[in-house]
């Protein structure tokens, strides 16, 4: 038995499916079913029923999962002491990133920690926050940033980068520009254009609608706050956005705080562990970037 049978039976286990376990650990389909059944003989036990489309854990390849886990884990670990005795940081980081970012000081992070440590290679995934939060508990990312409704999703670390009022964004002229104050009432009336479900703006948005029992009329959605600037400025529909956010487009948008929504939108940086010596010091980067955006 060796830690290569481990890391096979693993990937099998979790992708339930041979195929798509190869492609995981970059080796041929056979390969992955040799050491499998080499494991298999040597343990004295079947681990995969393997009479179905999908491939299901035994009773003996449930047992064995856990410690298998176990087993690379503290290989793995073994590797990383070594690593931050000698000072060399080497490995895989895998980042996510919500859809549309624009805050830039997670790229100077990222630039910083590459030239710092050129042994780890950087991965960057973009996507929707609920799914990136989920990445990040499940360990398939090892950090991320993505818009929330909460300070720090549950079973995660996280670090506040923006914590801001929801706005709406209107051109010159339109009646909501006109109001001192604006409630959410005020702006349900109209059509909404905002991002897409699955964002932290958007979920405290509809949070805060469903609790005053209001239904708005999605009528545009868009990954990025440029676009939801300019189609609220053509009068399409009015802009939900952050304070910051429609900020940068002042030149095209009158923007008002809902009075009433005080939930903010939060922007954070999210992990679940910081064993690995690589995301330890890609938040050390983080810190230094965002305090230099924001000195205040």
């Amino acid at each position: 038995m060796d830690l290569r049978q481990l890391e096979y039976f693993v990937a099998v286990a979790e992708e339930q499916n041979f195929t798509r376990a190869a492609e995981r650990v970059h080796i041929s389909q056979s390969g992955v079913s040799a050491q499998i059944r080499r494991l298999e003989r040597e343990l004295g036990a079947e681990l995969f029923d393997r009479s179905a489309r999908t491939v299901t854990l035994t009773v003996a390849g449930k047992a064995a999962l856990e410690h298998a886990r176990a087993t690379l884990a503290a290989a793995g670990a073994v590797g990383q002491a070594v690593s931050e005795v000698t000072d060399l940081i080497k490995g895989r980081l895998a980042v996510g990133m919500v859809i549309g970012c624009t805050v830039t000081p997670l790229f100077d992070a990222l630039a910083a920690f590459h030239r710092a440590h050129p042994g780890v290679e950087i991965s960057l995934l973009e996507d929707n926050s609920d799914r990136l939060v989920e990445r990040a508990r499940a360990g398939t990312i090892d950090l991320a940033l993505v818009g929330t409704a909460t300070a720090t999703p549950d079973g995660l670390d996280a670090m506040t980068i923006i914590s801001e009022r929801l706005v709406v964004g209107v051109p010159a002229g339109h009646p909501l520009a006109k109001l001192r104050r604006v409630t959410l009432r005020d702006v349900v009336t109209h059509p909404i254009v905002c991002m897409p479900p699955g964002t932290g703006l958007r979920t405290v948005f509809d949070h805060a609608c469903a609790a005053q029992g209001l239904q708005p009329t999605i009528a545009l959605q868009a990954g990025a706050a440029e676009a939801i600037a300019h189609l609220a400025a053509r009068g399409l529909a009015v802009a939900i956005l952050s304070d910051s956010m429609a900020a940068s487009y002042r030149d095209l948008l009158t923007a008002r705080i809902i009075d009433d929504v005080e939930t903010p939108a939060v922007l954070a940086l999210i992990w679940k562990s910081t064993h690995s010596p690589a995301v330890r010091e890609l938040l050390v980067h983080s810190r230094q970037a965002f305090i230099k955006r924001d000195p205040g």
